[in-house]
């Protein structure tokens, strides 16, 4: 059967490009997003939900695919300004796999950041063992406004609240890279958190159509039918996610989790451009060289163990 997942038509061409070296790879940007969990949910597959919001289908990439809010490290993000709450700079640069405390400042402030920008769930308080219960209101909007625009960095931002990062909250959980034949790249991190007592998720990003609460077994299901549309690193993410009973469960588990990057590669195989995530087998594609008519395939590919893409 035909699952769900995300293929653009432009990828065979790309990659047959990068293998005649008429291709340049774009130097990846570096990105967070964050897997939001509550517990109070219902499901036919059991476990917390976790928050989604669909990508609207008028966007260039990964139109109607459902992800998770996040987005790209902006440059203020490693401001030395920051309050900040948690494991230690130098601990998180361990866990993240960068070089300096300043990167992975900047990599979890991102994944906070974006959090509130795109649901507005903000990881902050006013003292290191709490957390804001109420983000909403002309003035709380006024700010998240502004944080969209880059009119007001994060730490700017933190600081006229009168707030610290709650970095403690936040589970790395995992890290793929976009693949070398895409003209935008990301270096992505995936954390988990709960979401806070007394705040509420909403849409409040402009690139999302609908946001949902899901337990992570019934999305992987809705992929798996075809009736949900994904990237690969938000499957793969639903299914390590789908083992845990509950959110704290998940947080306690994320320290074991492997940071490794995911980077998909591709090579030719006789007719075929065989397209695969290193450890993630499903998600393998054998993409015909020539489509009907001798143009080159397209977004419908063989799948390694089966069905459509």
């Amino acid at each position: 059967m035909s699952n769900g997942q995300w293929y653009p038509p432009e990828w065979p061409g790309r990659i047959r490009a990068l293998a005649a070296g008429e291709l340049t790879a774009a130097v990846p940007r570096r990105a967070a997003t964050v897997m939001l969990l509550r517990d109070d949910a219902t499901g036919t597959a059991g476990g917390p939900a976790v928050h989604m919001l669909r990508r609207r289908t008028s966007m260039a990439f990964a139109g109607g695919a459902y992800a998770y809010p996040g987005g790209g490290v902006d440059p203020r993000d490693d401001d030395r300004l920051v309050g900040w709450a948690g494991p230690a700079l130098e601990t998180w640069a361990r866990r993240l796999g960068v070089g300096t405390p300043a990167e992975a400042q900047a990599v979890v402030c991102a994944a906070v950041r974006e959090t509130y920008e795109e649901a507005g769930v903000l990881l902050a308080g006013p003292t290191p063992d709490t957390v804001v219960t109420d983000t909403t209101g002309e003035d709380w909007e006024a700010d998240r406004a502004a944080l969209v625009a880059r009119e007001l960095s994060f730490a700017a931002f933190l600081d006229r609240r009168g707030l610290v990062l709650r970095s403690d909250l936040l589970g790395a959980w995992a890290r793929w890279i976009t693949p070398e034949f895409e003209p935008r790249r990301y270096d992505t991190w995936f954390f988990v958190a709960a979401l806070p007592t007394g705040q509420r998720t909403r849409n409040a990003s402009t690139e999302a159509d609908r946001t949902v609460w899901i337990t992570p077994g019934d999305a992987a299901d809705g992929y798996d039918r075809g009736e949900l549309l994904m990237m690969p690193p938000t499957v793969a993410t639903l299914r390590t996610l789908r083992p845990y009973a509950t959110a704290a469960r998940a947080l306690e588990a994320a320290a074991d989790q492997d940071l490794t990057p995911v980077l998909a590669q591709a090579r030719l195989d006789g007719d075929e451009l065989v397209l695969s995530w290193p450890g993630h087998e499903e998600f393998t594609k054998h993409v015909p060289t020539a489509g009907p008519g001798g143009t080159p395939g397209g977004r419908k590919a063989n799948d390694k163990e089966g069905g459509a893409a």
